[in-house]
């Protein structure tokens, strides 16, 4: 920044230099008729223009350097920060609108360096010298030109709080975009199947409408303010013209003298042009400023333990005391007690809105309960720091997430260390091996988008995978095999035995077939646990759990 503003300051001291040079070029050589001073004119006029391009491309490449840098960083700062908050910031915040305050917003802001370099470094230096010029010229033609200059000052503050209140406009109907089409995209079944296009046309329609209106407002008001400094500068001229032409007429002034003041000031005219719209930028780039700001601001509603403790991977048991948690006013827990012993496997079942899932966000932190205490092996999970705590998990959902990059990429996660035939085995154990292998280029397939290149086993098939390659003590499956056919079911079903031996499993399942052999099952109603026992313990009871077994088993 210091070196393009250096370059800056050069090139824009050449238009003064250049201005001043009109001087001997009329009075020496047009109207003295002096030869010698051809050369010395002409080669100073040459060179002059030599350094202002080469100190153009040089400090355009810079500030290009700068610009982007500053922007990629931003945004990499900024996406580290929003993944460092809760589940709670991403309930209130859609992908799109997000995507659009990581992106759309920081490349807004992305030329704001540039402006204030060139405005700084280039304009504002070209204004001074070339002033300079005109006061040692005639200091009363350089005031009679600056004649209609107050009466830019309330115009252009009225402009400016109205590019940033609209600008603020176009930023949140930019993010409205951005998540029309995030779920345009991500719904795109849904969309074909009940003939949805042209009720999501006309809904993007009427955004990008509105964004449209807004963008031409502002781009209108930021060209007002050059186009009142051309007035008043046109007033200036005609104001010089009154002084100026009386003195040269009587012989007073050279011709010289007035066309090097007039060619400072018609220099000096586009400079202050750029300077006019630069307030235009500025006020764009703090509009998404105050936005990136907000969200820098924005804090994550799970704390952190001041003095936090290591877990024990060797003790495991879970333990939930009493613990309640609602969602704004929706009671969701109301005093859940129960355990989970160590290596053995609890399955926890209840009609839906029971909050069966809620225990899950809770033991992970992705939420913290508004009372009761949650305990791994003794110790509260407050006490350990989150990225401790969940190193202890492995989690297989329902709807396994897998990323657009190849299959071996979404078991590896990134991971480097893992030797090839720690991997070959937990493909091997996952069942991954056996259809990788009919595939053209294997483990290097693109699973596609979420994972829609591949079968809906094939992807709880690999998110096993992962979590072998996890080696977490702790075991979550949340209706894991629900969504499969018979076949695909037996062979997931057969890799998460292997992947629970000898880990403490928390099983959340609808279907009662699956948590049968479960070494104990914790029913849940109305955030509650009901009941609690071995399946042949709760079938004798003839509670809630045989109720269920019946509606499901009912053949």
């Amino acid at each position: 920044m210091a070196l393009a503003f250096v370059l800056m300051t050069i090139e824009g001291s050449t238009l003064a230099l250049l201005s001043r040079m009109l001087e001997p070029l009329f009075d020496r050589i047009f109207v003295g008729r002096d030869p010698g001073a051809v050369w010395w004119v002409g080669g100073a006029i040459f060179g002059l223009f030599v350094v202002r391009a080469v100190t153009n491309i040089l400090y355009k490449s810079l500030l290009t350097r700068i610009s982007l840098m500053s922007s990629t960083a931003m945004q990499a700062d900024l996406l580290a920060h929003v993944l460092s908050l809760d589940g709670a910031f991403f309930q209130n915040n859609p992908p799109g609108a997000l995507i659009e305050r990581i992106q759309g917003d920081t490349i807004a802001v992305q030329g704001v360096w540039s402006a204030m370099i060139t405005g700084l470094g280039r304009d504002a230096v070209s204004l001074v010298a070339l002033f300079a010029v005109a006061v040692s010229i005639d200091p009363v033609w350089t005031g009679a030109a600056l004649v209609g200059a107050p009466l830019l000052i309330l115009p252009t503050a009225v402009v400016q709080r109205y590019i940033r209140r609209k600008t603020q406009h176009v930023r949140s109907q930019s993010a409205q975009r951005a998540t029309r089409l995030d779920e345009i995209f991500h719904g795109i079944a849904a969309v074909k199947l009940y003939r949805m296009e042209d009720y999501q046309i006309a809904r993007f329609r009427e955004i990008v409408g509105r964004i449209v209106r807004a963008e031409v407002r502002t781009a209108a008001s930021r060209a007002a303010i050059p186009s009142l400094i051309d007035i008043v500068t046109g007033l200036g001229f005609f104001v010089v013209l009154l002084f100026a032409a009386p003195q040269i007429i009587a012989g007073e002034r050279t011709v010289g003298e007035f066309m090097s003041f007039f060619t400072a000031m018609a220099l000096a005219f586009q400079p202050l042009r750029r300077l006019g719209d630069m307030a235009g930028i500025m006020q764009i780039a703090a509009a998404s400023l105050e936005r990136l700001y907000r969200l820098f601001d924005t804090r994550s509603e799970i704390p952190v333990a001041a003095e936090p403790v290591r877990p024990d991977r060797a003790r495991t048991e879970i333990r939930f005391e009493n613990v309640r948690h609602a969602y704004g006013e929706h009671q969701v827990l109301d005093g859940l007690s129960f355990t989970a012993r160590q290596g053995r496997t609890t399955a926890i079942v209840g009609p839906s809105g029971a909050g069966k899932s809620t225990v899950f966000n809770l033991l992970t932190r992705l939420a913290d309960p508004t009372s009761g205490r949650i305990t791994i092996g003794g110790q509260e999970i407050t006490r350990f720091r989150l990225d401790d705590l969940r190193d202890l998990f492995s989690v297989v959902t329902q709807e396994a997430t897998l990323f657009d990059e190849t299959i071996r990429e979404n078991v590896t996660l990134g991971r480097t260390d893992i030797a090839p035939d720690r991997l070959e085995a937990a493909l091997r154990s996952a069942h991954v091996s056996d259809f990788a292998a009919r595939l053209p280029l294997g483990l290097e397939t693109p699973a596609g988008p979420r994972g829609s290149g591949l079968s809906g086993g094939q992807r709880q098939r690999v998110a096993i995978a992962r979590a072998l390659l996890r080696d977490a003590p702790i075991l979550l499956l949340d209706e894991a095999t629900s969504a499969l056919d018979a076949t695909s079911e037996a062979l997931v079903q057969e890799a998460i035995d292997r992947l629970s031996a000898n880990r403490t499993t928390l099983v959340i399942a609808h279907r009662l077939a699956t948590v049968r052999n479960a070494d104990h099952i914790v029913v849940m109603d109305r955030g509650r646990a009901v009941e609690t026992g071995t399946h042949e313990e709760l079938i004798a009871r003839d509670g809630l759990y045989a109720g269920l077994c019946r509606l499901q088993f009912s053949e």
